[in-house]
């Protein structure tokens, strides 16, 4: 792999980019070919299966490049699934939290495992899932009820949670066709959190393993950051294969597309309300949201944070939203209008919460490969007026 086709190096765009029409999300496709390298390595050492969270990335254009490495794509509904089984065409894992029978119909025929939130709910649908027992595999999510990360948001052990079930939901519960237990408590995480979280489950499902053919250790897992203990990683996986001969499946979201991704828009206007206030063409509500939820502040090339510089704004986007607020950064040269400013690290759950509140433009989608920027699709106003009818 050359490593000058990549678009991000030195904290420096690689390419010019004075021509593409923003705002606009640029993927980087030598970026995620590094990233299924590492991913790719913990296949061939422990030989467990890695899927593609399309809740994090769906961008199927680029699917030819990540289905030639990962075994295939978790969903969260039928949407997802229908597009995992059409691009990705390859394995289909659904789970939701809750099922419509209609949908739950139509993923049973297109899905490989269907992890179901509570054996309540499996039991409910039983009968619809009894025909399908030689070509699918059923699964309950559990709930490990072991927190290990620092925003409640995102930790789906936190008290009252919704997601898995418990240990004491299995008392008395047949497990005829249920082969797979799934579990995802992690965020951005490294195998540490991991290996706390492995030992809260065997300690309370331990006992139910021995039914199993296959446990999915879920996402969160940032198996290609630079500081990731990979090694441990793949011990943990080999370890707990070992301990209970099943199948162990990972479904990271960002690690297939970490700093894989740019988001790229224009200053409009710059004000002055007791400090410079630049306004964009784009818009952390409609273009950016996980920067209103997390809450977080993404990086701008060539800035820094505010008063490290001589220049300090704060970026707002174009919406009517008050709280529009990108953040404050800091740069050596004073921001002009027309100037563009390049987001790092947009690819992962960006592209897939934008929306068209206000009617704000939807983001072109380029990709990026061999030093050639290509455009993937262009959004319009016809985009936002169908979206409601």
């Amino acid at each position: 792999m050359k490593e000058n086709n990549l678009l991000i190096q030195n904290n420096k765009i690689t390419v010019d980019i004075s021509n593409i029409p923003s705002p606009a999300f640029i993927v980087d496709i030598e970026a995620i070919r590094k990233n299924l390298e590492i991913l790719n390595l913990v296949k061939k050492n422990t030989g467990a299966k890695i899927l593609l969270a399309l809740k994090a990335f769906s961008m199927f254009s680029t699917f030819d490049v990540i289905s030639k490495t990962l075994d295939g794509v978790c969903a969260s509904g039928f949407y997802e699934a229908k597009l995992g089984f059409e691009k990705f065409k390859k394995e289909v894992h659904t789970f939701s939290p809750a099922y419509k029978k209609d949908d739950l119909e139509k993923i049973l025929k297109i899905s490989n495992h269907v992890i179901f939130n509570t054996p309540a709910q499996y039991e409910r649908f039983k009968y619809l899932c009894t025909p399908f027992k030689n070509k699918v595999k059923f699964g309950i999510r559990i709930n490990p009820e072991c927190s290990t990360g620092k925003v409640p948001i995102y930790d789906p052990c936190v008290k009252f949670s919704r997601l898995g079930s418990t240990v004491k939901k299995f008392e008395n519960f047949d497990f005829e066709s249920i082969t797979g237990f799934h579990f995802h408590t992690l965020c951005e995480q490294d195998s540490k959190a991991l290996e706390v979280t492995l030992k809260a489950v065997e300690e309370k499902f331990g006992k139910y393993l021995k039914f199993m053919e296959f446990v999915n250790f879920g996402g969160g897992h940032h198996i290609t950051r630079e500081d990731y203990d990979m090694e441990h990683l793949c011990y943990i996986i080999n370890n707990f294969k070992k301990k209970y001969d099943v199948e162990v499946y990972l479904e990271p979201g960002e690690a297939v597309v970490l700093n894989a991704g740019i988001y790229v828009t224009e200053i409009l206007d710059i004000m002055n309300n007791e400090m410079d206030i630049a306004i964009i063409d784009g818009s952390a509500a409609t273009h950016l949201p996980d920067v209103l939820e997390m809450p977080y502040r993404p990086h701008i090339i060539d800035s820094a944070k505010p008063g490290e510089k001589k220049y300090t704004y704060r970026i707002g986007g174009n919406s009517c939203l008050a709280g529009d607020i990108i953040g404050d950064y800091s740069f050596d040269e004073p921001l002009k209008i027309g100037d563009k400013l390049i987001f790092t690290d947009m690819a992962l759950y960006t592209m897939v919460k934008t929306n068209t509140f206000n009617g704000v433009k939807l983001p072109s989608l380029y990709i990026y490969e061999n030093s050639k920027i290509k455009l993937i699709k262009n959004f319009g106003y016809n985009n936002f007026k169908n979206r409601l009818s």
